[in-house]
């Protein structure tokens, strides 16, 4: 994988130097910025390939940088939060964040949402959308619509299909019922967010789990395909 910038926006300086070590093990450049208004001017200056963006921030919290960042720029915005509130993830996911982090989180696993979000920057190539996507007994052949589940063959409709594709291709990534729609039924549909809920749910009675993947609801916000 290329080798990113990644902009790091935390008060708490620990913080920053904890994931300044496992971000620049991955091979990153990492920018810091201990409030909002230097967040904005490191972003303009540097045009980072990720954020990583703490909502307590002091002269201009996280919700101001991240709006500012989303009139700029479509770049993947992780947030780190103190709180794990509901309203939080959904505001920060309406305001444009790709991603949520609940402190006090493992290094690790915010060092893999970042690798994960960087992946999906790359244009795929074309023999890529060829490739069959596979989690544990799941087998997904993209080119001939094709899905087994257990070494069995299971039919789903086509929007079932792309939905399951969608989620395969996002793996371990919180996705918003919202950006579901917009990314499977497109920009144009103005049906209700209850229609993913209806879909996955015939997902789940089609395609029995080995325990190795499964289709994780996340509370109020939507669904991620785990692995």
């Amino acid at each position: 994988m290329k080798k990113s910038k990644i902009l790091l926006v935390d008060d708490d300086k620990n913080i920053c130097i904890l994931l300044d070590l496992y971000l620049r093990q991955d091979g990153h450049t990492v920018i810091f910025a201990h409030d909002g208004q230097a967040a904005i001017k490191a972003f303009q200056k540097e045009n980072p390939d990720l954020v990583v963006l703490d909502l307590m921030l002091p002269i201009m919290d996280g919700w101001e940088v991240l709006k500012y960042i989303r009139q700029e720029s479509q770049v993947p915005v992780i947030m780190l939060t103190a709180v794990d509130a509901c309203e939080d993830k959904v505001t920060g996911l309406d305001l444009g964040a790709n991603d949520y982090v609940v402190k006090p989180f493992d290094p690790r696993e915010v060092a893999a949402r970042v690798r994960a979000h960087l992946r999906k920057q790359i244009p795929p190539q074309k023999d890529d959308l060829a490739e069959v996507l596979t989690a544990g007994n799941l087998v997904v052949n993209s080119k001939s619509y094709e899905v087994v589940c257990g070494g069995k063959p299971v039919e789903l409709t086509p929007k079932e299909f792309q939905l399951l594709e969608y989620m395969l291709l996002n793996r371990n990534i919180v996705l918003s019922r919202d950006q579901i729609l917009e990314s499977v039924w497109g920009y144009d549909y103005f049906g209700e967010t209850r229609t993913v809920d209806m879909h996955i749910k015939r997902l789940r009675q089609k395609l029995k789990s080995s325990g190795s993947w499964q289709i994780r609801t996340i509370y109020g916000i939507g669904y991620k395909f785990e692995v």
